[in-house]
């Protein structure tokens, strides 16, 4: 397949939860949609309906896939009643499930700054390679992100997280690793992953 061909991903973070209201590194808690998590999910599959309409595209043609945790699941159910489309017509896949910060979830930066000031200097350093107590690095969730891609063959909606969207963008070489896990990963937004290489946002 030539990079023109390469699939096009409709990338969806999941809506916001309390824990993002707090600040709470989530990783793979299931912590469910808020209420305003749940409007910017059906914000996503109204930016997804009119982009489809524009393109002249069949919603229906395309793959869908999330996350396997609820907040993913649910923003995609969301999304997808928006489209018209069955809610539960999608598929699920671990490739997608966030990066996992072991044993800082729950916690808040601030709060690791006083709990592990040292590994917290060492994040600040190089995020790309550090790998949190019982975790994952952002390297390894760039693997299997780029992965995940190479098994898509056609064009696909996701609903995931923001460490795999930093993943995707660093497999897909549309950012730098060192930069990948600075870039902010906005909810009630749509990214569009060209196969070639390049983003484009919808708000």
């Amino acid at each position: 397949m030539t990079a023109a061909a390469r699939p096009t991903v409709f990338y969806v973070r999941h809506g916001e939860t309390d824990w993002n209201v707090a600040g709470r590194l989530q990783g793979r808690r299931d912590i469910p949609l808020n209420a305003r998590g749940r409007e910017q999910a059906t914000h996503c599959g109204d930016l997804l309906r009119d982009l489809f309409a524009r393109e002249g595209r069949d919603p229906a043609s395309l793959d869908y896939v999330a996350s396997p945790l609820g907040r993913a699941r649910e923003t995609m159910e969301l999304a997808r009643t928006a489209l018209g489309l069955p809610a539960d017509g999608y598929a699920v896949t671990e490739q997608l499930a966030e990066l996992s910060f072991g044993d800082w979830e729950g916690f808040t930066i601030a709060q690791l700054h006083e709990r592990d000031p040292a590994r917290i200097s060492q994040r600040e350093h190089d995020k790309w390679h550090f790998l949190p107590p019982g975790g994952e690095s952002y390297k390894m969730v760039g693997a299997r992100m780029g992965a995940w891609y190479e098994t898509l063959t056609r064009d696909t909606v996701a609903v995931a997280h923001g460490g795999t969207a930093r993943g995707l963008m660093a497999s897909l070489g549309i950012a730098r690793p060192a930069a990948a896990p600075l870039i902010d990963i906005t909810q009630g937004v749509l990214y569009v992953f060209e196969g070639g290489g390049t983003l484009t946002r919808y708000a």
